[in-house]
C-alpha cells in the first residue's frame, strides 16, 4: 500500500484534504451505527452517506470494526474537552457538584458519547462480543478501572470521602450516569423531568454524599480529573494505533 494512502488509515502525515474526508466518513458512520446499529450499517451505506466510494472508505479504515472503533476514539477526543470546559466554565467546577455536572452534560451532548457510556447493544451490537473490542483491550492495559482510579486518586487528595470503597463509588457513578441516559426505557417521555433539571439534581445529590467532612478541594479535583482524562483518551487513540500497525 502506499505511504499516502497508509497516512489515510493512521492519521500521522495526512493532508487537509484527507482529514476532511476522514472526518466526513466518521460522521457518516457515526450518524449510521446509532440509527441503525453496527451489524446493519453497512460499509456501502457509509460510504453513500459520505459521498466517497466504498474502496475510499478501507484507505481510512481496514475493516467496519477499525471504522466503529475510529468513531469510538474520536468521540471520546471530542468529549474530553467539552467535559473540561464544562468544568472550568462552572463555577463550582472543582467541587463533586461540579465535576458530575461537567460530566452529565458532555455525555448528554452526543447521541454516540450516549451509546459508548451505556455500550448499547443496539448501537455496537456483535462487536460488543469480539474479544478483541477496544474496551477488552483497554481493560487488559489497566490495572484497575479508570473511574475506580480516579475516585481512589480524589480520595488520597481528601476530595472526596473516604468511608466508601473507590470501587463501590465507582460503580454507583457508573449506574447513575447510564440510567440517566437510558430512563426512557422504562418511564414514559411525560414523566421524565428536563435533563437540565436531572442533571442538578444528581450533581447536588453526589454533592452531599461524597464532599469530606473538611470541604471541597476544587484546585485538586481539577488537576486530578484533566490529568485522569488526558490519560483515557489518550490510551484509547494508542489502542487504536497499534491495531494499525500491528
Amino acid at each position: 500500500m502506499a505511504a499516502d494512502d497508509k497516512a489515510g488509515r493512521t492519521g500521522p502525515g495526512r493532508t487537509g484534504k484527507v482529514a476532511q474526508r476522514e472526518e466526513r466518513i466518521l460522521d457518516a458512520a457515526s450518524d449510521l451505527f446509532v440509527r441503525f446499529g453496527y451489524d446493519k450499517a453497512t460499509v456501502d451505506e457509509i460510504a453513500r452517506a459520505a459521498g466517497v466510494s466504498k474502496g475510499m472508505i478501507y484507505l481510512h479504515a481496514a475493516s467496519k470494526q477499525d471504522l466503529l472503533e475510529k468513531v469510538i476514539v474520536r468521540e471520546m477526543q471530542r468529549y474530553g474537552p467539552t467535559w473540561l470546559e464544562q468544568m472550568d466554565a462552572d463555577v463550582e467546577g472543582g467541587t463533586i457538584a461540579g465535576l458530575y455536572r461537567g460530566t452529565l452534560r458532555a455525555m448528554n451532548s452526543s447521541p454516540f458519547m450516549e451509546a459508548i457510556f451505556q455500550q448499547d447493544s443496539h448501537v455496537f451490537g456483535s462487536y460488543l462480543l469480539q474479544p478483541d473490542n477496544i474496551y477488552r483491550r483497554l481493560s487488559e492495559t489497566e490495572e484497575e478501572p479508570h473511574r475506580t482510579t480516579v475516585v481512589r486518586r480524589l480520595q488520597e487528595a481528601g476530595a472526596m470521602r473516604t468511608d466508601i470503597s473507590p470501587d463501590v463509588i465507582a460503580h454507583i457513578m457508573n449506574i447513575l450516569a447510564v440510567g440517566m441516559v437510558s430512563s426512557d426505557r422504562v418511564s414514559a417521555a411525560r414523566h421524565i423531568p428536563p435533563i437540565e433539571d436531572i442533571v442538578e439534581g444528581i450533581a447536588l445529590i453526589m454533592d452531599r454524599a461524597l464532599t469530606p467532612d473538611t470541604g471541597a478541594n476544587p484546585d485538586e479535583t481539577k488537576k486530578i480529573v484533566r490529568e485522569s482524562s488526558e490519560h483515557l483518551y489518550e490510551s484509547f487513540a494508542q489502542l487504536l494505533i497499534d491495531e494499525t500497525t500491528s
